[in-house]
């Protein structure tokens, strides 16, 4: 660990020593109080110290250990929003709780993190819709959104092959992200993470669902191509048309591959992108030529 501090050497101030991959709150309060411990000598190093946790593993008590011992920053991992979908896959918790925490965590004075989980069993683009606007509703400082990929030997495994759950198709789900990151970018609550990282394990043991290395990119080319086609659907344009686009919005806007541009060549339009530092990050403008 020192030696990690001492490779990072300014840049540690600008990140957090985090805790992921479990409930930090839920465990026994011995090992989460020595991990804590573990933590302390290197506190002044960095920003502060980030953990995710339960809904349900939150109170009073709890945040003032956390506070003492230097954690700045806890996600809550809400998954949804909707009481039947949260039933459903067994999550253990209630919207409510959700929201009780999140209240809680922003009083004392933490960075609040939401995280949910698109395409889940019972859920729809319709519910994960719902759940990004009351996630919007308790001012987040930050949302990570993760589509649901099912697993090997997992209760989502056996309703897929049963036939009773059908995971979004990656359009579908590319479609809906996209929507979600544009929802959260014009309420101004940073998206930190979008698609799941990439393991060894998920790649060897996904067997149905959303899974992409470059799954953000794939949704904000989504983006821009949806803002085109509507202005296209609502304007008087003709085949020759200039899009302006931010200048780092380039790349996104043509799409992978030139995605994007290949579409719009075949509904019979010829595309130039141009750039406009003007214009917001995922603002377009178009021209007829």
């Amino acid at each position: 660990m020192e030696q990690a501090v001492q490779e990072m050497g300014d840049a540690s101030k600008n990140a957090e020593i985090a805790f992921f991959g479990g409930s930090f709150t839920a465990v026994e309060q011995s090992y989460m109080l020595e991990l804590l411990k573990a933590a302390q000598p290197f506190l002044p190093y960095f920003q502060g110290i980030r953990i995710s946790t339960r809904p349900d593993a939150i109170d009073p008590k709890i945040l003032s250990i956390l506070k003492f011992y230097g954690v700045t920053s806890i996600e809550l991992g809400a998954q949804s929003m909707d009481e039947q979908v949260l039933l459903a896959n067994k999550r253990g918790h209630t919207a409510q709780q959700v929201r009780e925490s999140a209240a809680l965590i922003r009083s004392g004075g933490f960075s609040l993190g939401l995280q949910m989980m698109t395409g889940l069993y019972q859920a729809s683009p319709e519910s994960d819709c719902r759940t990004a606007q009351q996630f919007a509703e308790m001012k987040p400082d930050t949302v990570r959104i993760y589509p649901t990929v099912v697993m090997k030997g997992t209760m989502l495994e056996t309703y897929c092959r049963s036939g009773i759950y059908r995971p979004y198709s990656m359009e579908e789900s590319i479609r809906l992200s996209g929507r979600l990151l544009l929802f959260f970018y014009q309420k101004h609550i940073k998206v930190i993470r979008l698609g799941l990282h990439y393991s060894d394990s998920l790649e060897a043991n996904a067997v149905f669902g959303n899974y992409h290395p470059a799954f953000k990119e794939l949704c904000e080319n989504e983006i821009f191509l949806e803002q085109i086609t509507q202005k296209l659907e609502t304007g008087s344009y003709s085949e020759n048309i200039e899009v302006y686009v931010q200048s780092r919005s380039v790349s996104k806007c043509a799409g992978q591959h030139k995605k994007n541009i290949n579409k719009l060549n075949r509904m019979g339009y010829h595309v130039k992108i141009k750039t406009d530092d003007t214009l917001d990050v995922y603002e377009v403008k178009i021209k007829q030529v």
